[in-house]
């Protein structure tokens, strides 16, 4: 502030116990802030004045010790006396005021959010997950899987011949397997209501559907394919993950909307309906090939899945929408059809 020179503006003083306005001259002067008028002597240090972020429109006011409040209507006037006082104003008092700087901050927020969302929440997501022990994968799985049954579930109309062949055949695959590298799995075949499906719960349980197993004419090349693609999904625990980040995004907007009912209701249906990553869907896809291929079966079997799937249960094309419509977690078309036969017609050279 400058001290050699006083610097005066004309102001309205309210004395903090009547309405009553006075007209007085505000000085800043040697660090002390005086206001003189017909009756009026007031000087207080001005490190002890409140001074408001100025505003675009509006009254400028400052407020002094004991209630009392200065009122200047001349906002430009108000504003160069502060100036010129040396009482420059914050960086982000100025931001607020400036169009620019309002849109650049958005973009910014934007921006981070996009980056936590895309890298910051998988991360701590995985991080959190590796940390939780694994029977509370089996715990969530089955809840699931209850919830599921008589919602989109039915029981299985396989004749156990035929379930059985299909099981014996998964277990020689996996047993060829270097040991320790197979998590524990179940296999529940289950009528669909969405049509031809298998999925990984957490915990280990893989649901197979009836249509599935038809889709495919029983093939136990391509039923194992498929189960390992799902052992996959099992192994890396892509379930609780995709769980824990849908539920940490959905906390984050309970927290604004006030409202967790919803996501709490949805998630044993959600872990039956939902689609991975492009990462995750990679993984299992890597998982499916060596299974495949320390069972002896060559990775095009899945390149036969693929085309089945295009036909449809019926020999007719399915388009993309009809085909993300019901199958689920496990085959769903992201990465693309193509993109994925062509990783294993590769595997298979």
């Amino acid at each position: 502030m400058d001290g050699n020179a006083a610097r005066g503006i004309a102001a309205q003083y309210f004395d903090g116990i009547s309405a009553r306005a006075h007209g007085v001259r505000a000085d800043l002067c040697g660090g002390q802030l005086q206001v003189r008028g017909a009756g009026i002597a007031v000087s207080v240090p001005a490190r002890q004045v409140k001074w408001p972020e100025r505003t675009r429109h509006g009254t400028r006011v400052a407020h002094l010790p004991g209630g009392a409040v200065l009122h200047c209507a001349d906002r430009e006037a108000w504003d160069a006396w502060l100036m010129a006082a040396g009482r420059g104003e914050a960086l982000v008092v100025k931001a607020q005021q400036s169009w620019r700087a309002t849109w650049v901050s958005v973009v910014l927020l934007v921006t981070v959010l996009a980056a936590g969302f895309v890298w910051g929440v998988p991360w701590a997501v995985r991080a959190a997950v590796a940390v939780l022990p694994v029977r509370i994968d089996a715990v969530v799985g089955q809840a699931a899987l209850e919830s599921l049954e008589g919602h989109l579930l039915d029981a299985t109309q396989l004749p156990p011949p035929e379930r059985e062949r299909i099981v014996a055949a998964f277990e020689r695959a996996v047993a060829a397997m270097p040991a320790g590298s197979v998590p524990a799995w179940r296999i529940e075949f289950r009528k669909s209501r969405i049509g031809p499906n298998a999925f990984a719960l957490p915990g280990g349980t893989i649901v197979m559907t009836d249509e599935l197993v038809r889709l495919v004419r029983g093939d136990e090349r391509i039923l194992v394919g498929v189960l390992a693609h799902e052992l996959g999904h099992v192994r890396h625990r892509h379930g609780m993950r995709a769980l824990a980040q849908v539920s940490a995004l959905g906390a984050a907007a309970g927290l604004v909307l006030g409202d967790f009912s919803s996501l709490l209701a949805s998630v044993p249906v959600w872990l039956g309906q939902a689609a991975y990553s492009r990462d995750a869907e990679r993984e299992a896809d890597l998982e499916a090939v060596r299974v495949l291929k320390a069972a002896g079966h060559s990775p095009e079997v899945m390149v036969e899945f693929f085309k089945s799937v295009r036909q449809g249960e019926d020999g007719k094309p399915q388009d993309e929408g009809a085909r993300e419509s019901w199958l689920g977690i496990a085959i769903a078309s992201h990465p693309a059809d193509e993109e994925r036969m062509q990783f294993f017609r590769d595997a298979a050279r």
